[in-house]
């Protein structure tokens, strides 16, 4: 079930029962542009803190300066790792800096880390090859037996945090729509199939695409009625549809 609402998400993230939802992956309004609708929501966080189960994580997209500027608003949340997102183009041309052409997404937890749900992600582009570990004592960051890991050409291989995806650049609906290349692993990652995706910046439904896709519930909110009208139109024009 893909349930899509078109209302402030503080609104409606108040409607959503308490610690229902598996995982959030969503991809905020930086504050870094003039743009009408890129405005910083502080109350987002508190208010997603509420519906996400005790195993549930929280996926953001943003810049290392998005992340800076508000990072005392995940006071709270613990950090549990981030991926790069590598975009094959990047921003304009700037001949004081680099051209950017990367985006980030960070994880974020509550409670023990034990207890959160933890999706293996995988690329079937492994090289053959032996790897044998020795047993470490617990002195050593943490105990761990001995091992053998033996990995085939073409196998499965542990995803890698830098994801090289095309941007939606020409085709997007929203100005800051992600790619579902993206967005897939983040949620294999945080959410279990038959498990619940909430994004409370959901733009043109992509997040919804990719949760359907892989067997999983989503909760999309659009406040912007343009981009809510437009999230509509591809869910009755799609595959996957409002199932």
């Amino acid at each position: 079930m893909i349930e899509r609402l078109h209302a402030d998400c503080i609104e409606a993230l108040a409607e959503i029962p308490a610690a229902s939802v598996d995982a959030v992956v969503t991809d905020p309004p930086y504050g870094q542009t003039s743009l009408i609708w890129d405005k910083w929501q502080s109350d987002w966080i508190p208010a997603v803190d509420r519906v996400l189960k005790p195993s549930g994580s929280m996926w953001v997209f943003g810049t290392m300066r998005m992340f800076t500027d508000h990072w005392s608003d995940f006071a709270g949340w613990q950090m549990a790792q981030d991926i790069v997102w590598e975009k094959h183009n990047g921003s304009s041309f700037h001949n004081d800096r680099f051209r950017r052409v990367h985006e980030q997404a960070v994880q974020f937890y509550r409670g023990p880390w034990a207890e959160v749900y933890k999706g293996k992600v995988v690329t079937m582009d492994a090289v053959k090859k032996t790897v044998r570990r020795k047993k470490r004592p617990p002195h050593l960051h943490g105990e761990r037996e001995a091992s053998t890991y033996v990995s085939e050409d073409g196998g499965p291989r542990l995803q890698t945090s830098v994801i090289f995806a095309r941007s939606q650049h020409g085709s997007a609906i929203h100005p800051t729509q992600k790619p579902e290349a993206i967005l897939e692993p983040l949620i294999i990652n945080s959410c279990p199939e038959g498990g619940t995706v909430l994004d409370p910046f959901a733009g043109s439904g992509s997040t919804g695409f990719v949760a359907s896709r892989l067997n999983r519930k989503a909760i999309l909110i659009e406040v912007d009625a343009e981009y809510f009208s437009a999230m509509e139109n591809r869910f009755s024009n799609d595959l996957f549809g409002a199932a």
